[in-house]
């Protein structure tokens, strides 16, 4: 089968979660014999000139076609470009004339925009989507807005409106000082609320007609559906790994002393609540402690430095900085604990699902799709999102109770093979 798979970015200058999946369904579907073209987006720059242009790469056998955009909207206002791209339509178009794929595979929708599906659909190419996160419904990606709070349904374009507006510091505190007023200004920002209201109505026209929606946990599937989208055309499917590569009889005893091995692994980002874990972790005066921080400090500097800051005099915290995907298995092996402070619903996170195939516990926010992995008291703990007092009490009953850790590893459940989850996949493409 010709399977033409396209996702925001793509290794090895991109190294999230969603890039590292596009990259492991593309290795493992060509080690199935199947052919397979990936398109990303390399770089977007700010140009007076609308323009793409493109170099086709292989990345350990993967072969990838990078698109750079010069768009004069790329740091401006928001535009209908950021939802409905012609220029990634058109290219896709000439693309899919030349590659002739069977099947046109999307990961989220960020940057390469909806018109990439439509074009595909206009071309008579059956289309698959998996939905990484929250990109078709809000601009954010997330659903959290810029005041920190969390959006919900139904979707509101005034609240849109402000959320963008309020990125600018002034604009939340007049927010803060004068809510009431800065209400009223909001709604009378009538071209912002209409650009919302188009993007709401080509994201779900677009979806109800995409053939196949993929979602990784059953909360993303049940919140798109409550958005607008047909149900009908969604299915679960949650990811797979190469369980050989995790053996979890081989995995290190808790060390000497019993000291509580905690560890944060993945992107240091402020939505990711690095600093909730942090700050809870100060609030335990207990020696035995030690925390792992893994990830890349350089995305975000200044959260980054921030961190450092409050983790300055406790030099029971650790910057191990980004590590090798090849490595995580040794990497979860040094954890009792792995801590997931998330402050966004998350889908399924991969890291939940990479600790539970060491047989490590997992504390996390009970949000979304965290809360839908972890169990409370079973193979993990859950705390309100946010709530540093509540995480530093969870943290502090693993030290109380030296056999929790033991008793949540045991409640620990398989997870699924890469094996399986390809099977799966094989099957929508094969019924599209």
């Amino acid at each position: 089968m010709r399977i033409l798979f396209a996702v925001h970015h793509f290794p090895p200058n991109y190294t999230g979660g969603a890039e590292w999946e596009a990259y492991r369904i593309a290795s493992h579907l060509i080690n199935r014999s199947h052919q397979v073209q990936v398109l990303c987006v390399e770089q977007v720059t700010n140009s007076k000139s609308e323009d793409l242009t493109w170099e086709d790469d292989i990345y350990q056998d993967v072969p990838v076609r990078r698109l750079f955009l010069k768009m004069s909207s790329a740091y401006g206002e928001f535009t209908k470009w950021e939802f409905d791209n012609p220029l990634v339509g058109r290219h896709l178009e000439k693309l899919i004339s030349e590659y002739k794929p069977d099947v046109f595979h999307l990961m989220s929708g960020y940057l390469l925009t909806g018109r990439c599906l439509r074009a595909a659909k206009a071309l008579n190419i059956p289309t698959v989507l998996s939905l990484m996160d929250f990109w078709f419904l809000c601009r954010r990606i997330t659903m959290l807005r810029s005041d920190g709070e969390l959006s919900d349904l139904p979707i509101d374009p005034v609240v849109c409106a402000q959320c963008i507006g309020e990125e600018k510091k002034g604009y939340q505190l007049l927010g803060r000082i004068f809510p009431k007023a800065m209400r009223f200004y909001w709604k009378r920002r009538k071209s912002t609320i209409q650009l919302f209201k188009e993007r709401q109505a080509f994201s779900i026209d677009t979806l109800n007609n995409v053939n196949v929606i993929i979602s990784r946990s059953q909360f993303f599937l049940d919140f798109y559906a409550h958005a607008g989208v047909n149900k009908n055309r969604m299915v679960l499917s949650r990811q797979g790994f190469d369980i050989e590569k995790f053996s979890p009889e081989s995995k290190k005893p808790e060390q000497a002393g019993g000291k509580l091995r905690i560890g944060y692994m993945g992107q240091i980002a402020p939505v990711k609540g690095v600093h909730i874990l942090i700050k809870a972790v100060g609030m335990v005066e207990n020696p035995n402690i030690e925390l792992n921080i893994f990830g890349n400090e350089k995305a975000f500097p200044d959260y980054s430095n921030q961190l450092r800051r409050l983790a300055k005099n406790d030099l029971r915290v650790h910057f191990l900085g980004l590590f090798n995907h090849e490595d995580l298995y040794e990497a979860m092996q040094g954890l009792d604990i792995l801590v997931v402070p998330s402050l966004w619903y998350e889908n399924s996170p991969n890291v939940i699902l990479e600790a539970f195939a060491t047989h490590t516990p997992v504390i996390a926010s009970n949000l979304g799709g965290m809360a839908e992995l972890v169990k409370h008291n079973e193979n993990g703990l859950l705390f309100p999102a946010g709530d540093v007092y509540s995480l530093a009490g969870q943290i502090k009953s693993l030290l109380e109770a030296p056999g929790l850790i033991e008793q949540l590893r045991k409640g620990v459940e398989p997870v699924k093979s890469v094996e399986s989850e390809m099977d799966e996949l094989e099957k929508i493409y094969a019924s599209v």
